[in-house]
């Protein structure tokens, strides 16, 4: 097996074992987000393919760092090389998501975390925060929300929302950045424990 399937193996094998952590933690509600998530950035496909491939590279400099390295100095290095590494693919990733198009599917998306909040949160008596960019969808979306309502003030982030009740008791950050930041972790952990690095 080359290191670049093994590498492709990796990641889907990360996601799929990422995406079943989290579905247990939403009580199966990621399952929904994470396809109409999946349908909403389809024009990425092409950009997909250029992220894996610059992600490879990486990895294949991180494995030759790796192989044969027992001492504690070899060790930091790793895990340095690693987390740029990682670094790097999601900030790649990052800048595509801040360019997808708000139209289309990306409505699915949006009602998709409404949903997923509400559900969170037991009520749909709530206020959504939003960015500047996704306003109009939001709205769009939370006219079919009996009950919701959209906040005056905005949010900075790439997507998504933030979701409050109306009392101020509860809120729940349903933001593209909050789930990467989730995903971080785990992925990373998958990572180090592929390429038998511990952090």
């Amino acid at each position: 097996m080359t290191s670049n399937s093994a590498l492709e193996s990796t990641i889907d094998k990360i996601l799929n074992n990422t995406e079943k952590d989290i579905l247990d933690n939403l009580k199966s509600a990621l399952d929904e987000s994470q396809q109409s998530l999946d349908d909403s950035i389809p024009k990425l496909e092409s950009e997909y393919d250029k992220i894996i491939s610059d992600g490879k590279k990486e990895a294949d400099k991180i494995e030759k760092q790796i192989v044969g390295s027992s001492d504690l100095e070899a060790r930091n290095k790793q895990l340095r090389f690693l987390e740029e590494a990682v670094d790097k693919v999601f900030s790649t990733a990052l800048d595509r998501i801040a360019k997808t198009d708000r139209s289309g599917d990306y409505s699915n998306l949006i009602k998709t975390l409404l949903n997923e909040a509400t559900q969170i949160l037991g009520t749909s008596e709530i206020v959504v925060l939003t960015s500047t960019n996704d306003r109009e969808v939001v709205q769009s979306e939370l006219s079919n929300l009996p009950g919701s309502e959209l906040s005056n003030d905005t949010i900075d982030c790439l997507g998504g929302i933030v979701a409050k009740s109306k009392d101020g008791a509860m809120t729940f950050d349903n933001t593209i950045d909050a789930r990467i930041e989730r995903l971080k972790p785990l992925i990373r952990k998958e990572i180090a424990a592929k390429f038998g690095v511990e952090n």
